[in-house]
């Protein structure tokens, strides 16, 4: 039997490879997919060959996991010997292998890097009809096609990182003002879809260090830099600005700006142009919706501007007093200018912090996130933070999932290089019971971001989900080797040793955390030789809960003292307790870690059904 479609994939992405044979299918589209259409009994390679030579198109779901597979080769192989016109549906940005490059370094290649999935599918049923009447369709429709970045040809090699701009300003206050600059250039450069822009946190790591350029971009995974320096002095502004091309060092393209800054539009002039002409030089597409989301100004007031970029400096390096120094600045802000949206963004971010970090009570921190993201969308629903401020908010406060998830894709088809939206999107699908669509978001988030703590831990955590529990311990010990002092990653160590069964391992990062934050009880530890495993971990959590009744203690640090003790019924109690006040740690409750300890008691699947979701086995 003749199919239009033979679909490859690695089995790691059966789901994915599943999803996009369903779509097409119900586009009219009739596909060849294993092991659904292997006859019983047949000869599994012969079945695949067989398969091959029966469709028109070969259409490969091309991730890391493709890209190593032994088997995915191998049938691109045959499609290539039996002259299939193939076509790579990109889920991931990650450099072929050798092997497949020489197969499909000529191909045409669709990207399906932003959600929702659907779409792109529904993209590619149309390349895919395109490409079955090519007989009764004009070869420039398919010119066209490639235009509007619906086809393309060849891999993309845009990728770009902005580095931290130097500031020759004299007064070393004005750092934020020259930081801000480049972080405007950067998110410029983050809208345009046809680019892959490496975040500020990774980029961070380089300032003042003198590496060669190609062993930064190296590091990053990118074939471009841009580099610049300025300085503010009144109402003075200097910048500089250059474009390399990684490989032997290149300057593509380098401009000095100097002028007098009267308003404000000034300086967004010359990001949004500095910005333009990066994309431009890489030959980069922007949509005409790209280019009006570079050009719009967000305020016409210098003094709300500059305040606006100091709180977001102080948000850099985040504790309760530079949360509470940020939302000063961002409130003045909000004084100068009443219509500034993006400064409701950051009083939102500084209370969804504090509500995470257990600097505040959930439903108090959680309610006035809300209150600054809602006065935000009113006044601006068209920024991709607003409606990444609104997904983390339904997510880890309000537990709406479904919205959530809308508000996800809103901010990554305005920003699509937004690594952490990938990042929490990937946490929020795990939840939702979809892994394979969570792994291509956190993938995504990891190579936007490489060198964020944050960003490495939220892709480490998604291994407890997978029960790869090495690869997590091995990520936190990586993180911890560059920062010992990042003691939240103990705590995900801590549950992964533990779920190991190595619980002399797991009683030692869990020390590391708990002593980090509640000092005072650092005692208890202590008392393992007399008391165990279990009888530790139970007084650690009965210390902090008697705490609890004097002063706040989140119950995110106290459920899991109480799993790793087996103490079903002060687990159970504790998690209730946090549904009650919407604590951040209820949502994961469906972990193997709580799972496997909680799957047969009644008051665990109730917990369940009232969040709507399921326990991850």
């Amino acid at each position: 039997m003749a199919h239009d479609v033979f679909i490859s994939y690695s089995s790691v992405d059966k789901t994915t490879g599943e999803t996009v044979c369903s779509i097409l299918e119900q586009n009219g589209i009739s596909c060849w997919i294993a092991p659904r259409d292997i006859t019983p009994g047949l000869d599994f390679a012969e079945a695949i060959i067989d398969g091959i030579k029966s469709s028109k198109l070969f259409i490969l779901v091309y991730t890391a996991s493709s890209n190593n597979s032994k088997q995915v080769i191998r049938e691109v192989d045959r499609a290539i010997h039996f002259g299939l016109q193939v076509i790579n549906l990109r889920l991931e940005e990650v450099p072929m292998s050798k092997q497949l490059d020489y197969y499909l370094s000529s191909v045409h290649w669709l990207d399906a890097m932003t959600p929702p999935l659907e779409k792109h599918i529904n993209r590619l049923s149309k390349v895919v009809k395109m490409l079955l009447s090519k007989d009764e369709v004009k070869d420039d429709e398919i010119e066209i096609a490639i235009s509007k970045g619906t086809l393309r040809m060849g891999q993309n090699k845009k990728s770009i990182a902005v580095l931290p701009f130097i500031n020759d300003s004299p007064d070393q206050e004005n750092t934020y003002f020259i930081n801000g600059v480049m972080e405007e250039i950067l998110n410029n450069l983050q809208k345009i879809k046809d680019l892959r822009v490496i975040s500020r946190t990774s980029v961070e790591q380089y300032r003042g260090q003198s590496k060669p350029i190609s062993e930064i971009a190296a590091e990053l995974g990118v074939n471009y830099i841009v580099e610049g320096s300025g300085q503010k002095y009144g109402n003075n502004f200097k910048l500089r600005a250059q474009l390399i091309k990684a490989e032997r060092e290149t300057h593509l393209w380098g401009e000095s700006f100097q002028q007098k800054i009267t308003e404000v539009e000034d300086i967004f002039d010359i990001q949004t142009k500095i910005a333009e002409t990066i994309a431009n030089e890489l030959k980069a597409v922007i949509t005409p919706e790209e280019k009006q989301l570079i050009e719009k100004t967000p305020t016409s007031n210098n003094e709300a501007y500059e305040a606006y970029l100091k709180g977001r400096f102080y948000c850099q390096n985040i504790n309760q007093n530079n949360l509470d120094i940020a939302q000063k600045h961002f409130e003045i802000a909000i004084e100068k200018d009443p219509a500034y949206a993006y400064a409701y963004t950051g009083i939102a971010y500084v209370w969804l912090i504090r509500q995470q970090m257990g600097f505040a009570i959930p439903e108090e921190a959680g309610q006035k996130a809300m209150e600054a993201i809602t006065k935000a969308a009113e006044l601006d629903n068209n920024i991709a933070e607003v409606h990444y401020m609104q997904a983390c908010i339904n997510y880890l406060g309000v537990w709406d999932w479904k919205s959530s998830e809308s508000e996800f894709q809103k901010a990554l088809l305005i920003n699509p290089n937004h690594a952490e939206a990938h990042g929490l999107y990937a946490h929020l699908l795990y939840i939702l019971g979809r892994p394979g669509e969570a792994v291509i978001h956190a993938e995504l988030s990891f190579k936007l971001d490489p060198l964020n703590q944050l960003v490495k831990m939220w892709y480490g955590n998604n291994f407890l989900y997978e029960k790869r529990y090495d690869d997590l311990i091995s990520i936190c010990h990586e993180v911890l080797k560059i920062d010992p002092n990042y003691y939240q990653f103990y705590s995900a160590m801590g549950q992964a040793y533990h779920l190991k069964g190595n619980y002399e391992e797991a009683l030692k990062a869990t020390k590391i955390y708990y002593i980090n934050l509640y000092p005072d009880i650092d005692h208890v530890f202590d008392q393992y030789p007399n008391l165990g495993y279990t009888g530790v971990m139970n007084l650690e959590g009965d210390l902090l809960a008697k705490q609890s009744e004097k002063k706040y203690v989140q119950p995110a640090d106290i459920v899991p003292l109480y799993a790793m003790a087996g103490n079903k019924k002060k687990t159970l109690d504790w998690l209730e307790k946090g549904y009650e006040i919407r604590d951040p740690v209820t949502p994961y409750i469906g972990y193997p870690f709580f799972a496997s300890l909680l799957i047969n008691e009644p008051r665990y699947q109730e917990l369940l059904s009232k969040l709507d979701i399921s326990y991850y086995d």
